[in-house]
């Protein structure tokens, strides 16, 4: 248990989470039209995605069909580490608070995964009733079996955080032949359902242990495609000199470059996130500045939750159209009566040239295809007899969610700002510099541009047709529109070019009047 010699409201430097990073600040609040996004999608997943993924299986292939309440669930944060790193401690550092079925110890004392959550009163419930529980969103667990069921449970409590976010403590990565014998599920498997879900992933680091395990690579390996909510937490850097905290920074870099394939170099939190005072206080201010950045990061993540629910309802969407052109090719290859069985071993043994195939075909992105090893595995488990033909029907409200229903949720998101007045005789004016695009403006509209699938880079006229259509502008304003937006008169539009298009438009819906040229400061 926890070291009863120290009240655990002292934070790390005598400060407790909540004053580093008030509760109330009233920046980290949902967007108000939250509620609406998300109804959004729940009605967009249900008439235009999951029609398609029951048709071709998706499931079987992939991830469980989604239920309501994985788009009502709260943003969730994923503690991946060796054992004794400090997981369950930093949860009680954030909690401010100790919760149910809690254990600390230096042994690996933590041996379920562990969902912390809101509730009225402090209890843990079993992992098979949660994944029965049509409210909560663990349902696709039920795939992992009892051997994991047994091993996963909810503790609910009270404390301000979780009014905003899920916290998931998990067991500590084996060393050794451990890792080989002490599990009964797979826990490789179990950590990348987490992480597709998560809004947040943290690696926890000790001071005192870099080494990296064959598990926790396999683990980290789990983790690609989701580098943008991986960070790095270097916790218990108190216990260590300065001088020797430098060298321990450098060794963990180090040994992070070995096994995160990424160029770019991950976020570090350094700090010790427990209820003890420092040892060493030399770094007290760096540790105070760093736990505050990572604080305000945890309670940022519902501002951002819209975004992170579109976001991942778009790669789906992408993968689950990749996947039904991956299905109805391969029906079509099968012969109709004898060599079947041949036939389908052969697919499944080049199915990365069928990939390139329909690649060329249909001109597919490479990167919306599945990892081609555990396609073939699912492939030999499934019966071919029912694979179903190309609905031409089905992939036409698949791309019109891709391409108009996900980009309008998006501007829902991030709406442009009003446009400022600073003459009041000047209503009748031309646009002047009185509209500008904010980053938050232009950080929706990229998103929009991606989803529409840029071809080196831009957007003919022909993919950008739809979306300025659904703008309800005249055709002649739209055409003004991109004769504005257009600047370099290719007949197609970069990001900066489309971001500025989709603007004009929000400029002329408020209505304002376009200039004929654009202020030196829109170009």
């Amino acid at each position: 248990m926890a070291d009863s010699t120290h009240s655990i409201l002292e934070g790390p430097t005598g400060v407790q989470a909540s004053e580093l990073v008030p509760d109330t600040d009233p920046t980290f609040d949902v967007q108000q039209n939250y509620p609406l996004v998300i109804d959004g999608l729940k009605k967009l997943y249900k008439d235009k995605i999951r029609p398609v993924e029951e048709r071709y299986g998706f499931d079987l292939f992939h991830s469980a069909l989604l239920r309501d309440s994985d788009f009502d669930a709260k943003p969730m944060v994923l503690l991946l580490g060796q054992y004794s790193t400090g997981k369950t401690s930093f949860i009680e550092y954030v909690l401010e608070r100790e919760f149910p079925g809690q254990r600390i110890g230096p042994e690996p004392t933590t041996d379920r995964f562990v969902a912390v959550m809101k509730g009225d009163q402090d209890r843990t419930i079993p992992g098979n009733a949660l994944a029965v529980d049509v409210n909560k969103p663990f349902h696709a667990l039920n795939r992992m079996g009892n051997g994991f069921l047994s091993k996963f449970e909810a503790a609910e409590c009270s404390a301000p955080i979780l009014d905003k976010v899920t916290l998931i403590d998990t067991p500590g990565v084996l060393s050794g032949e451990k890792q080989r014998i002490g599990r009964s599920y797979d826990y490789v498997s179990v950590c990348e359902w987490f992480a597709e879900r998560a809004d947040l992933i943290l690696l926890l680091f000790d001071a005192h242990k870099l080494d990296i395990s064959d598990e926790f690579k396999r683990v980290i390996g789990a983790l690609k495609g989701h580098d943008d909510k991986v960070r790095v937490v270097l916790n218990k850097a108190d216990s260590v000199s300065p001088q020797q905290l430098m060298r321990v920074y450098g060794a963990l870099m180090w040994s992070l470059g070995k096994v995160v394939s990424t160029p770019e170099v991950m976020r570090v939190y350094i700090g010790s996130f427990w209820n003890k005072p420092l040892h060493f206080k030399d770094n007290a201010k760096l540790f105070e500045a760093e736990q505050r950045d990572l604080l305000r990061d945890l309670r940022a993540l519902p501002r951002n939750a819209a975004v992170r629910k579109v976001n991942e309802l778009v790669k789906r969407a992408r993968l689950v159209k990749v996947h039904a052109y991956i299905i109805s090719h391969l029906k079509n290859e099968m012969p109709a009566f004898f060599g079947k069985d041949s036939k389908k071993a052969e697919l499944t043994q080049n199915i990365q040239a069928e990939f390139n195939k329909l690649e060329l075909k249909f001109r597919l992105p490479p990167g919306d295809f599945p990892n081609v090893e555990r396609f073939q595995q699912s492939l030999k488990l499934q019966d071919w007899d029912k694979f179903e033909k190309l609905s031409e029907r089905l992939l036409k409200t698949l791309d019109e969610a891709l391409t108009v229903d996900l980009p309008k949720l998006m501007m829902q998101i991030s709406p442009p700002q009003k446009a400022v007045e600073t003459n009041p005789f000047a209503v009748e004016a031309p646009v002047t510099d009185g509209w500008i695009l904010t980053s938050s403006d232009k950080a929706a509209f990229d998103q929009v541009f991606a989803n529409l699938g840029p071809e080196n880079g831009k957007l003919p006229g022909s993919k950008v047709k739809n979306t300025l259509l659904d703008t309800g502008l005249s055709t002649e304003m739209l055409r003004t529109v991109w004769n504005l937006a257009d600047m370099d008169k290719d007949g197609a539009l970069d990001s900066d070019e489309f971001a500025l298009a989709m603007y004009l438009c929000e400029v002329v819906k408020k209505g304002n009047r376009l200039p004929d040229k654009l202020p030196a400061n829109w170009v």
